[in-house]
């Protein structure tokens, strides 16, 4: 698998464009990941990049890597106190009648033997928000911006097949899995304040397989809108 493209750098962060498909962890089944690529993402310096946040194997787009312990920390801590801000975009199967909402959605972990793990929505869960908003739509399908508020485990894939009501196409967990050749989510920006430094921005290209099936890229001020 190719090495990711970089779209941030500095002396404490990266961006990388991950690539679907590519997990961040060594599978047990053995196979490809992004550890194979740490030492690459070094670009001279002495330590490996390490992730400060996970997007699935399925997932394309910004991923942040921090290159130094402290620096770690202190994206971490953003993440957590949700200053970043984060804004996918999703294909899902269906058409939303909407055309902007907020999904709350407490989310917890269930597993079983027979389907192994997965979220679902639970009063007692921990709490999970994402504002979402249409962008196009073509044949029976959706474009999606969603701006998950909360970072949960699946949250976008959970809220968009129980908060939507369609979930992400190809989406083999909480959809049928049918018509694509990967859960169809991009991690297109990402904004991360820091304390006396200017913020790092990134934005991932608009993935190929979602203008495969017919949708555009959004223009530079739909990205940018808050609303």
């Amino acid at each position: 698998m190719s090495v990711p493209a970089i779209l941030f750098e500095d002396g404490e962060a990266l961006v990388i464009d991950k690539p679907a498909g590519l997990p961040l962890d060594a599978p047990r089944t053995g196979g490809p990941s992004l550890n194979d690529q740490l030492e690459y993402l070094r670009l001279n310096f002495q330590r490996d990049p390490a992730p400060v946040h996970r997007l699935d194997r399925d997932t394309s787009g910004c991923l942040l890597l921090a290159r130094n312990p402290k620096a770690l920390k202190r994206f971490a801590a953003a993440f957590e106190a949700r200053t970043v801000e984060k804004v996918y975009l999703g294909i899902v199967d269906g058409v939303i009648a909407q055309d902007a909402g907020t999904i709350e959605l407490a989310l917890s972990k269930v597993s079983t033997m027979k389907d192994g793990w997965r979220m679902i929505p639970a009063r007692k869960g921990k709490p999970a928000i994402t504002h979402w908003c249409k962008l196009a739509e073509h044949e029976g399908r959706t474009l999606v911006e969603f701006r998950p508020e909360t970072g949960r485990t699946h949250q976008i894939r959970v809220h968009a097949a129980s908060g939507l009501g369609a979930a992400l196409l190809g989406d083999p967990v909480y959809g049928d899995g049918n018509n694509a050749a990967r859960t169809m989510l991009h991690a297109a920006a990402l904004t991360v304040p820091r304390d006396g430094k200017p913020p790092i921005v990134a934005q991932a290209p608009f993935p190929e397989d979602f203008a495969a099936l017919g949708f555009a890229a959004p223009d530079a001020a739909q990205q940018n809108d808050d609303g």
